[in-house]
């Protein structure tokens, strides 16, 4: 895995062994048909020097307090979001500002850029100060920029903003080392010496060490690295992540240099605990980078940080980037702790803009019953390919594990028989059941497809920072995580100044709380099922009646120069459309496909999302019963279920689930006491008067006589002389004298009204019985 990151593979390359091999998505058993199996072909990137398995290449409206106060701190420079320039500067300005390899790596070969987006004209106009070693100019040092806090927007090229600034100080720090190594010998220049010197600096030190989240993402960020740096001699880049081979990472990591090392909280904090040289290494780090911190917070990694904070110099001797998308005030208390005082604070999200991106149009969908789902959800991908014809490619997103697998299988099945692509279409499936090696295999063949009809159904591990270009269409089926996540979702579509996007949520009727309550602020506009539906049929209609128009200006290309038929090339579709697109149709193909789903697939994605609902009941505004009843709906009728899943009481109990009404949920129905209290407690205020010694209690409760049985005993046995009656004395229960225990009057000393019985003496003759028996003897 690291191996392909060192080799710097070319986009070339990378097409070319996708075309040669391509991808084949499976089920992995979760959603079992009957006579049916399915193979995964996992596509390779080629490289120079090494071959391995393929590696994968909304922001809250800000405000003047969240600047003013930003972590607690003393106000930093800033640059607000008001006076960014309206004009995109171009690379070309930023030559000799820049390192030659660097520039060119941008405007020429791989990725020939011709502007930077806001964000990226922030940071890269403060170089080449940024980028310089604390040592060159140490006088000042208090007026340059060496902490930035960046807030952006997701999608906006913060990874560019962030990546050339690091290159650009590990290059100058690589020829500063050499210089001051031949100055310490004595020398005014030795070529061999200082060569040597960098050698070794580029081996024991960490140039830049970047933390991002998940896998994917530091996946993404390893390989713009690499290409970024294609024109840098000798220039390497360190992944670690969980889910791969840790001997294998640790090899890479002791043979080669250390320029760049990617990484994700929790398989960082393992290697520093448990390797001396990753901890070494990380101990000699000049530049830190957060991507993404709100991510990482949210995720639980505070910890992972602070422990690995622990490890790295301080904030004097190191440099420290965090970029964001929200600042929230965990965001702010971590600046605090990581930032200096006098770091430099950029905000390049104005005002006045919604947080999410304005030109993405975004429609949401309550569906009237759950039995509209999956027609709904296949519309939706008929919708765009029929809108998008040659270059449709859709995300899916739901909110768990299992639900993932199930509709990964249900639109890999049903989009042979009803979508307008039939079986071109290709569904990859991302979630985190999966191998990792199989993840990064279907992002980079997803990333890869050019057929024209592609669908990735993915979790959340794909919501955020992987960049996904050419998504026309982002699906969401349920509720969200959070506001900020239905953002980040949305973020993977119009991406980086793109027109092209649309995004559509999908909801239960007893989801339409998240709608009213956490996403008021974001410009959805209401789509109802028959309407899309009445589209749908418009489009197939406008598609009969003449394909060549609509595929006009698609380049199709179904034969190569020799007669061979080009795979993974856009393709038109059959006509007719109509009939296949009609309600009837879809409902019926839909039945038959339930039919042949395991019980056992559609119970256990049940189960997970009363995991997922229930503990979410106050963002919704809904009872956990009617959570509970939903989801019993859903199997039924969206799944076809003959009878809804059987839920026992225990599962009940640990998800916090009862009626709402009393302590008693679940247990057999009481009787009310007899001698329970009025029903009004006004009833017996004032009446005082009629309490008496002979009937302490009060008129509204009444003694009963006890039966002589009841081992409860007679309440009057517990009344003394304090409410008018004499204490009853204990009664002394009569014992034989031959009985073992004795009799109970030899206990009884002058204190009780008996002289104390004198004290047997103790003698040497005395028979010593007792000891023998335990093997003393008489010694």
């Amino acid at each position: 895995m690291t191996c392909s990151l060192l080799a710097r593979a070319t986009t070339a390359s990378s097409r070319a062994c996708c075309r040669s091999q391509p991808f084949q998505s499976q089920s992995h058993g979760f959603a079992t048909f009957r006579g049916k199996c399915a193979g995964i072909l996992i596509p390779r990137v080629c490289s120079r020097k090494y071959e391995s398995t393929a590696t994968a290449s909304a922001a809250v409206p800000s405000s003047v307090a969240l600047q003013e106060n930003i972590a607690n701190a003393p106000a930093p420079t800033g640059i607000p979001a008001g006076n960014l320039s309206l004009e995109q500067p171009s690379w070309e300005s930023m030559k000799g500002t820049i390192s030659y390899p660097t520039l060119r790596a941008i405007i020429e070969n791989p990725y020939r850029f011709k502007t930077m987006t806001p964000v990226q004209a922030a940071v890269v106009k403060l170089l080449p100060e940024l980028a310089l070693p604390p040592e060159s100019s140490s006088n000042d040092v208090p007026t340059r920029p060496r902490d930035l806090l960046v807030k952006a927007k997701t999608g906006t090229g913060k990874t560019f903003a962030f990546l050339i600034p690091a290159i650009e100080a590990r290059v100058n720090a690589i020829h500063a080392w050499g210089k001051q190594a031949v100055r310490d010998a004595g020398l005014v220049s030795d070529k061999h010496l200082e060569a040597q010197s960098r050698r070794q600096f580029t081996r024991e030190h960490v140039g830049t060490l970047i933390i991002s989240p998940t896998r994917e993402l530091a996946t993404q960020i390893a390989n713009t690295a690499v290409k970024l740096t294609t024109h840098h001699n000798d220039f390497e880049v360190r992944l670690f992540y969980g889910g791969a081979s840790k001997r294998m990472q640790m090899r890479d990591f002791m043979k080669g240099r250390r320029d760049v090392v990617v990484a994700t909280p929790g398989r960082l904090r393992d290697l520093l605990q448990s390797e001396p040289d990753v901890a070494k290494g990380i101990s000699k780090c000049k530049m830190v980078i957060f991507d993404e911190a709100d991510m990482l917070l949210d995720m639980g990694f505070r910890d992972d940080i602070d422990a690995i904070m622990s490890y790295l110099p301080p904030k004097s001797e190191r440099q420290t980037f965090l970029f964001s998308a929200t600042l929230s005030r965990t965001v702010r208390q971590v600046a605090q702790t990581v930032l200096a005082q006098d770091h430099k604070f950029i905000d390049v999200v104005p005002e006045s803009e919604s947080p999410v991106h304005a030109h993405v149009p975004q429609y949401h969908t309550v569906l009237p019953s759950p039995s509209q789902q999956i027609p709904h959800f296949l519309r939706l991908l008929a919708h765009d390919q029929l809108t998008n014809p040659g270059k449709s490619k859709v995300l899916l997103f739901l909110p768990t594990t299992r639900m993932t697998q199930l509709f990964a299988t249900l639109a890999r099945e049903l989009s042979k028989a009803v979508l307008p692509a039939g079986a071109y279409t290709k569904v990859y499936e991302i979630h985190s059941k999966r191998t990792q090696d199989s993840r990064i295999a279907a992002s980079d063949a997803f990333r890869a497809d050019n057929s024209g009809a592609s669908i990735l159904v993915t979790s959340d591990v794909s919501a955020r920072g992987v960049d996904y270009p050419g998504v026309t269409r982002v699906i969401q089926l349920g509720v969200p995580a959070t506001t900020e996540q239905y953002i980040h979702r949305v973020g993977r579509t119009g991406r980086q100044g793109s027109t092209v996007g649309r995004g559509d949520l999908v909801l239960l009727p007893w989801e339409i709380g998240f709608l009213s309550c956490q996403l008021n602020e974001v410009p959805l506009k209401p789509v109802t099922s028959d309407e899309l539906a009445r589209q749908v049929q418009d489009l197939a209609a406008h598609y009969d009646s003449d394909p060549q128009a609509v595929f006009k200006g698609v380049p199709i290309k179904p034969h190569d120069a020799r007669g061979r038929p080009v795979r993974g090339a856009p393709r038109m579709y059959d006509a007719p459309l109509s009939p296949r697109l009609s309600s009837e149709e879809m409902n019926n193909t839909i039945t038959a496909l339930l039919q042949h789903i395991d019980e056992e697939a559609i119970k256990e994605t049940f189960a997970s999302l009363l995991g997922y609902y229930i503990p979410k009941s106050p963002e919704l505004r809904v009872q956990k019963g009617d959570i509970l009843a939903g989801c019993k709906s859903w199997a039924t009728d969206a799944c076809g279920l003959p009878t809804p899943p059987y839920v026992s009481d225990g599962f009940l109990q640990k998800m916090g689930l009862n009626d709402g009404r009393t302590k008693h949920f679940g247990k057999s129905y009481r009787d009310p006491r007899s001698s329970a209290r009025p029903a009004n407690s006004w009833e017996i205020r004032g009446r005082q008067n009629n309490r008496s010694f002979e009937n302490p209690r009060g008129n509204f409760r009444r003694d009963k006589q006890m039966d002589g049985n009841d081992p409860s005993g007679n309440v009057d046995e517990y009344r003394g002389a304090r409410y008018g009656r004499e204490k009853p004395r204990p009664q002394r229960e009569w014992v034989h004298p031959s009985e073992p225990s004795g009799n109970t009057e030899e206990y009884r000393g002058s204190r009780y009204g008996r002289e104390t019985r004198p004290q047997r003496g103790w003698s040497h003759d005395a028979p010593r019985r007792e000891y023998r028996s335990r093997g003393f003897g008489n010694q």
